[in-house]
Formats: C-alpha cells, sequence, structure tokens
C-alpha cells in the first residue's frame, strides 16, 4: 500500500479545510487575516507543549508536567530579563529553566521510578508555589523579541500572512521544531530507537538501546521546548507575568496531542483548530449585536477538547509502554 494510498482520508480532509480556509480568506478579507493571525498566535505554546508530550510519551514518559515547566519558564524569563535588561538572557533563563524541569521529571520517572502522573502533579504544584510566592509588581521586559518577516513564502496569500510575515521568532522556531520533530521521529534512527523504547523497551534493550539513558534524554531535552512556550507566554504574547498565567495550556497541548495521534504535524493541526475556535469565540465578543460573555468564550477551547476527545475516543492508540517504568532485570 502507497503512501497516497494509507493517507488518502487525512489529505482529502486537508484539501477541504484549505480549500474553506481560502473561501472564507477572500470572503472576508476584512477580518480573516486577524483571525488567522489570532488562531496562530493561540497555538504557538499549544504545538511547542504538545511537542514536549510527544516525545515524552513515544520514550514511554507521561509527561502531566508541561503546564509547571511552562510556568516556571515564564517566570524565569520575565524575571532574569527584567533584573539584568537583556532579552536574550531572559529567553535563554526561560529556556534553560525548561531543560531543569525536565530533568527533573525524568529523573523521578525513569532513575527513580516515581510514578509517572504524581510527579508531574509535584512538578505542577512546586511551579505553582515559586511563581506565587517570589512574584513581584512592577517590573518591565527591556525590549520585545524581534519579528521578522520570511522572503518568498511571507508573499503567499492567507499562509504567508498567517505564518511568515511579522512572527516573532519563536513562532518560526515553533514551525521547524515540528517539522524538524517529525522527521527525526520517522526518518532518523533516532525516531526509531525512541519509538522501540516508547512500544517494546524489552526489545529495544535486547537490540542494544540503552532503555534509560535515551528516555531520559529524551524527557530533559524536550523541556527547551517547554521552557520556549513559557517564555513565548510571557515574552511575546504579553510581555508580563502573571499568577498562573499557563491557564491550562500544558494539559490542552496533552489532549491535542492525543487527538493528534502522537504525531507532530497532526498536533499543530489541531492546535491551530483550537486556536481558531478562540479567534471566532473573540470575534464573538467583539461583534455588535451579539454578546459573549467572557467566562464563556474563555472556556470554548476547552469544550471543543471534551467534544472532540468524546468522538475520538478508542480511535487512537497511544504508545504501547507509555507510563510503565522499564526494570531491565525484571524481564
Amino acid at each position: 500500500m502507497t503512501w497516497l494510498q494509507r493517507n488518502r482520508t487525512t489529505l482529502v480532509i486537508a484539501a477541504v479545510v484549505l480549500v474553506a480556509a481560502y473561501v472564507f480568506y477572500y470572503a472576508k478579507n476584512d477580518i480573516a487575516p486577524s483571525m488567522y493571525g489570532a488562531a496562530w498566535g493561540y497555538a504557538i505554546p499549544l504545538v511547542l507543549a504538545a511537542l514536549v508530550g510527544v516525545i515524552g510519551e513515544r520514550s514511554g514518559v507521561v509527561n502531566i508536567g508541561i503546564e509547571g515547566q511552562m510556568l516556571l519558564a515564564a517566570f524565569a524569563g520575565f524575571f532574569s530579563a527584567a533584573a539584568t535588561g537583556s532579552m536574550l538572557v531572559g529567553v535563554l533563563a526561560g529556556v534553560g529553566t525548561g531543560l531543569v524541569a525536565g530533568g527533573f521529571l525524568a529523573w523521578t520517572t525513569v532513575r527513580w521510578r516515581m510514578d509517572q502522573i504524581i510527579a508531574g502533579v509535584v512538578l505542577n504544584i512546586i511551579a505553582t508555589g515559586i511563581t506565587s510566592f517570589y512574584l513581584k509588581s512592577g517590573e518591565i521586559l527591556p525590549g520585545v523579541i524581534p519579528n521578522i518577516r520570511v522572503p518568498l513564502l511571507a508573499d503567499i496569500p492567507l499562509i504567508g500572512d498567517t505564518f511568515f510575515s511579522g512572527r516573532s521568532v519563536i513562532a518560526l522556531i515553533a514551525l521547524v521544531a515540528a517539522l524538524g520533530v517529525h522527521l527525526a521521529l520517522f526518518h532518523t534512527r533516532w525516531g526509531l530507537r525512541t519509538r522501540a523504547v516508547g512500544e517494546y523497551p524489552s526489545a529495544a534493550d535486547t537490540a542494544g538501546v540503552n532503555v534509560e539513558r535515551l528516555r531520559l534524554v529524551n524527557v530533559t531535552l524536550a523541556g527547551s521546548l517547554a521552557g520556549l512556550a513559557g517564555v513565548y507566554l510571557s515574552m511575546d504574547a504579553s510581555s508580563s507575568f502573571e499568577r498562573n498565567m499557563t491557564a491550562g495550556r500544558g494539559f490542552l497541548a496533552l489532549a491535542i496531542m492525543i487527538m493528534g495521534a502522537w504525531r507532530p504535524l497532526r498536533a499543530v493541526v489541531m492546535a491551530l483548530f483550537f486556536g481558531f475556535i478562540n479567534a471566532v469565540a473573540s470575534q464573538l465578543q467583539q461583534t455588535g449585536g451579539f454578546t459573549v460573555p467572557p467566562q464563556l468564550t474563555g472556556t470554548l477551547p476547552y469544550v471543543a477538547v471534551l467534544v472532540v476527545l468524546a468522538v475520538a475516543a478508542g480511535r487512537v492508540r497511544p504508545p504501547g509502554a507509555v507510563g510503565q517504568p522499564y526494570v531491565k532485570k525484571d524481564q
């Protein structure tokens, strides 16, 4: 069976959605560009966070602590930039904090074999406590993260306006990271070993793969993407830090990962879907004559998650060994 035959349904759906997007873009050119831009802006941290979940679960480790990783990184990035007067230092601090938080989760779940759900919850609690206790008001960023325009790609109608024109560096990194993780997972030796460790760790071990080391490295390095997502929230999307500013995005990213069937590019599509729902809700809020309570507007993406998860239940299969600690002597 060829690749086109295997993915026929997905390609047909993608074509229909793309045509509908262009029809709306040209039919409602006064509001469509801003809505698409808002949808991608909302989706950027979700894409990065979903990639963290994909890498972790493809390696066999459930990462409930994405929310905490993002929150710690947002805090560290914002206040490091404010204290040093350097945006670069802030970004590096945020990404580094994500790495440390990822290392904490990896060490507790892989080396100490703590229950993975509990370890993630502990990380979230620690993040909430630290960021709330040390929060200091009145700090401001010394600048902004620069926006860039990608030549040629920015001239493509709809796609260029949405993804490649006037977007920050982090937005472009999110796209590159999604494509890079997809290619790495399905077209490299590292990806083959990672998927083997997540599906059949005993077979991978027999083939000479160090299961524990690969899980440690993957979960730790994936934390850098969570750190970048946190940096985006506090230093790009809002230029401020507030208590619990991640607002459940880490958990939403896990749902997006599941609905994307643990595949990076599908996760990007699902993140854009929920970003568009959020953009539609915001547009309804601003439309005269039709008032939507802001509380309802904020819950629409999460309601959509429940609906889509209910429809998708049983249609996707997680990696076979996800959530299961590997103990070599027991095999």
